[in-house]
């Protein structure tokens, strides 16, 4: 396929503070096998030099062009701008968040199988996610999935394919029909609105490792792991989403499962001691889903989590230690970050 009949392709990149990692990404970008694209790098008031590069590479490559944000966005906020940006002549939309890359084959073959398959709104891949492989739980050699089967599996088994918006492209109409794309109440938005454009679209894979996502002390998905957001995360899935996927009765006994889990976590939590920022956001997240937070649940998962260290001692101690170690790290790691 010649560049000239290849579909175009709108890659976005929101940026705040990339100084160190903007190069790798837009190189990345550069790089690509396939060549059909243009790049709009948004930057959002950044403070560093992020700007500086991205003009560099702008003035190199007309492909490449520059939005600056007139005032400071939270993060799924810049991501929306970004996605804003996409050409009108675009068939298909990919995000490059500006930490992270792309292996040189990543659009010719995400767009290989959309392009085979034209029932497919979104196609993802495995991931290279510091050191891991992500994102491996859909059985070799399935290419394409209905979306309703995708989204079931995530719900009733835990199979999670999507990954960040890094992992995925998306088709470009999908993009374009909806304004505000992200939730940007909803620090897992990239997975939400995966389940709401599977409602009508089917799922493509490339069982290949087509994107880097970079692991850092104080990156989105570190802080997430560290306050447990994954939690409301799958909550807002089975109150807003789920009834569209699921029987009555796997929602219901999903839901209570979960919140099983939920409220378990919950108890660890106030033996940690964590503070009230953490209760507030997950006491929050209940009243956005329309269910009552219980003191009583998270007492009993206090009193589970107790019992299970009184049984075994020593893992319990090791976890609360790791805990503790991984919060005093992040801690240390913005207090060598802030100017003296």
């Amino acid at each position: 396929m010649t560049t000239a009949s290849q579909p175009f392709v709108s890659i976005v990149t929101p940026v705040y503070n990339e100084e160190k990692y903007l190069a790798e990404c837009i190189e990345s970008v550069l790089a690509q096998t396939y060549q059909n694209w243009d790049f709009t790098i948004v930057n959002n008031c950044s403070t560093d030099r992020s700007l500086e590069v991205a003009r560099r590479y702008a003035a190199k490559d007309q492909r490449i062009r520059i939005h600056t944000n007139q005032e400071l966005l939270p993060v799924i906020a810049n991501h929306n701008v970004a996605l804003r940006q996409i050409s009108s002549e675009s068939k298909y939309c990919k995000v490059v968040l500006g930490d992270d890359w792309i292996f040189p084959n990543c659009l010719e073959e995400m767009v290989a199988v959309a392009e085979t398959y034209p029932s497919v709104g979104l196609v993802g891949a495995y991931a290279l996610e510091g050191e891991r492989v992500a994102w491996t739980g859909l059985p070799y050699p399935s290419t394409v999935v209905s979306g309703r089967d995708i989204c079931r599996r995530h719900l009733l088994d835990g199979v999670y394919v999507f990954g960040s918006a890094n992992a995925v492209l998306y088709r470009a109409d999908l993009v374009k029909g909806r304004d505000p794309f992200y939730n940007e109440a909803n620090i897992h938005a990239d997975t939400e609105v995966c389940f709401d454009l599977l409602k009508a679209c089917d799922f493509g894979f490339v069982h290949q490792v087509l994107t880097f996502s970079r692991v850092r002390p104080r990156s989105l998905a570190t802080i997430s792991e560290d306050n447990a957001t994954c939690l409301p995360g799958m909550l807002r899935l089975l109150t807003s989403h789920a009834a569209e996927y699921l029987t009555c009765e796997e929602r219901s006994i999903r839901l209570s499962r979960h919140l099983t889990e939920y409220y378990r976590v919950l108890g660890k939590s106030l033996i940690v001691r964590r503070d009230q920022t953490f209760w507030d956001y997950h006491k929050r997240e209940f009243a956005e889903a329309g269910i009552r937070f219980s003191s009583a649940r998270v007492a009993r998962g206090t009193l589970e989590t107790l019992c299970d260290a009184a049984l075994n001692p020593k893992n319990a101690v090791n976890r609360l230690l790791r805990r503790r170690q991984k919060r005093q790290s992040a801690r240390m790691q913005d207090l060598t970050k802030r100017p003296v």
